[in-house]
């Protein structure tokens, strides 16, 4: 008997996109807000439980509210796909709800066209990946990477404790760590998400299949100076902590150049300046830095000169300084022969591809640590993400999911 060809309805795959994105939204400058543990970020999981329980599938929840849809056998081991819901302030519309929502539209597909498969598929909108507490916590629940002293000590940049979040919500921190899977309950991880960069497009290549995923250092910085009246005050006799962390931004391209590589990247991203007023000195900067590349080596060598270079930046200021590290995550290489079977699906259908690395962060390289891990890309316009303007073309994201669909066809049927 010949095995019936699911096909993705594009226009359904909007459907659950927008529903998703009905949730967070801010009118006024069109960004998405569903950080980790907000009342959006929960009821748009809530929601996205009731379509796929309306579709049939096995709802279950684990204790950071990673959310699972189970199709196919009841028992045994699976094949895993899906993204994450939540999003940075104001963040864009794809990012990372699309993969949930095109995992879940790949199992419609295979409901609509009668297929059973033979290895269950689980779709899975993982918890807090965007890192407001540092990390991935969804991910790392399901591999077992979560310790109880991590728990206990993370907190986001306005120092909301992670534990505080999630006790808001009805949520026992503590439990997580017992949330693992285990070792062979998950065949293989299937992720589709934006590109959130401009290679794809530059190309005029629909659709990335990623080889390996940067890592991630994110550390906190504080500098400590004097605050004092910005006009009684000799240049050269502050103690401005601004001037220190301009001092050290200015040499990050430097700094690259010197140690890094095509793919490393130096941010600061998240400031807080006290006091924060025109007519004052700044006593104090805190900010944060991320460093990313797809070598653990480059990683640590530009790890260890930032820290250096804020250092000298902080005695030619006349400041002390502070500095804490809220999160390691490795550059990881994805599993080859997904790579290969994505590969040769995206031939079969006639869908151009391109071997890349991730600049970003994704579920997929979390989940490596624990199964077989392959990721899809789709084109960013402008190779925008994490802001309102951030869009997908849905010709491109047909392809995308086309080929999710045809590899978990092939993974889960054969």
């Amino acid at each position: 008997m010949v095995q019936p060809t699911p096909a993705i309805d594009i226009d359904r795959l909007r459907r659950s996109l927008d529903g998703v994105n009905a949730f967070g939204f801010n009118a006024v400058t069109g960004g998405y807000n569903r950080v980790g543990y907000s009342d959006a970020d929960m009821a748009a999981r809530a929601w996205f439980a009731d379509e796929m329980a309306g579709a049939g599938l096995r709802v279950s929840r684990d204790a950071v509210n990673n959310l699972f849809g189970r199709f196919g056998p009841a028992d045994g081991p699976c094949i895993m796909a899906g993204s994450h819901l939540d999003t940075v302030p104001e963040g864009g519309a794809f990012d990372g709800s699309l993969g949930v929502c095109a995992a879940f539209e790949c199992v419609r597909a295979m409901i609509d066209a009668g297929i059973t498969p033979k290895t269950a598929i689980v779709v899975t909108a993982t918890a807090e990946e965007e890192g407001r507490f540092g990390g991935m916590l969804g991910s790392q629940t399901i591999t077992g990477a979560v310790t109880r002293d991590w728990i206990a000590r993370a907190s986001d940049s306005e120092g909301v404790a992670l534990t505080a979040a999630m006790q808001a919500q009805g949520l026992d921190p503590f439990a997580a760590p017992d949330a693992a899977w285990r070792s062979g309950a998950i065949r293989a991880f299937l992720e589709m998400h934006i590109e959130q960069g401009p290679v794809l497009e530059q190309s005029g290549i629909p659709v990335g299949v990623a080889h390996g995923i940067s890592g991630v250092c994110h550390l906190q910085i504080r500098f400590e100076g004097v605050a004092n009246h910005s006009g009684t005050t000799p240049m050269d006799m502050r103690a401005d902590a601004f001037a220190g962390l301009v001092t050290f931004a200015a040499g990050i391209p430097a700094l690259i150049a010197e140690l890094g590589t095509d793919q490393s990247r130096i941010t600061v991203g998240k400031l807080n300046l006290e006091p924060n007023f025109a007519h004052t000195i700044p006593g104090t900067a805190e900010f944060s830095i991320i460093v990313r590349d797809t070598s653990e080596e480059v990683m640590r060598r530009l790890r260890t000169a930032a820290e250096a270079r804020i250092a000298d930046a902080a005695k030619a200021h006349g400041l002390t300084v502070s500095s804490e590290e809220k999160s390691w995550l490795p550059p990881v290489g994805l599993d080859s022969g997904l790579h290969a079977l994505l590969r040769g699906e995206a031939e079969r259908l006639g869908i151009a591809c391109l071997d890349m690395p991730s600049g970003a962060g994704h579920d997929a390289q979390t989940m490596q640590s624990l199964c077989p891990s392959g990721l899809i890309f789709v084109p960013s316009r402008n190779g925008v993400s994490h802001a309102p303007e951030e869009w997908s073309d849905w010709a491109e994201i047909e392809k995308g999911a086309s080929l999710m669909l045809a590899a978990l066809t092939r993974l889960a049927c054969e």
